[in-house]
């Protein structure tokens, strides 16, 4: 597990891929992964409302078609949607034509919505250079610099916002999620990270 910066060794085999937003302005991009969800997108929104803080949904195509309604919430709250395939694939063991037909398939919920977006990331960060080189003319692909790790099991709440906090700068790309799994840590993480961050004089931009 790390929540480190990303390895600039991965970055350099990928330097088209978005990793960070340098800036000499206090800005921080926070990212959502996995969503939409009852509950837990909501409790994401009323967060970021409270902060004036607009942040970038990457969202499952069959979590749209599930929740339509906290969808269309992220929507009406002016924040940025990105496509993060029909099924989270993971495209280091996913056929490539199977993983373009999910990227199609979450596109077209979204635009069945009336969502149009050029933004995609790669579920767990995993894509081969093959369907890269596919996505590429239609998508930006954006990844991140900062991991919270919200996610795992083994860190508790507390490690998540501490090494979130170290690691996040003016121009970073944060990582949360707004899933079922990530709940707990993401949950105490969130408004302290997004507390800490306002009184600092950062705000908190789409992509």
């Amino acid at each position: 597990m790390f929540l480190h910066k990303t390895n600039f060794l991965i970055r350099a085999l990928y330097p088209n891929f978005v990793w960070r937003k340098p800036t000499q302005e206090k800005i921080i991009y926070l990212t959502f992964d996995d969503g939409p969800i009852p509950e837990i997108t909501e409790f994401v929104l009323e967060t970021l409302a409270a902060y004036n803080a607009k942040a970038t949904f990457f969202c499952i195509g069959n979590n749209i078609q599930k929740n339509p309604d906290v969808f269309q919430k992220v929507i009406n709250d002016g924040h940025g949607i990105g496509n993060h395939t029909f099924n989270h694939l993971k495209g280091w063991t996913t056929d490539d034509k199977v993983y373009f037909d999910n990227i199609e398939q979450c596109k077209d919920e979204m635009v069945s919505r009336g969502v149009y977006t050029s933004l995609f990331r790669p579920p767990y960060g995993r894509i081969k250079r093959s369907q890269a080189n596919v996505v590429f003319p239609d998508y930006q692909i954006i990844m991140w610099d900062v991991l919270s790790g919200d996610f795992s099991l083994k860190l508790s709440p507390k490690t998540v916002l501490e090494k979130t906090l170290k690691h996040t700068e003016a121009g970073s790309i944060v990582l949360f999620h707004d899933s079922i799994k990530a709940n707990k840590n993401m949950l105490y993480a969130l408004p302290k990270f997004l507390e800490h961050f306002s009184e600092k004089g950062f705000r908190f931009e789409m992509l």
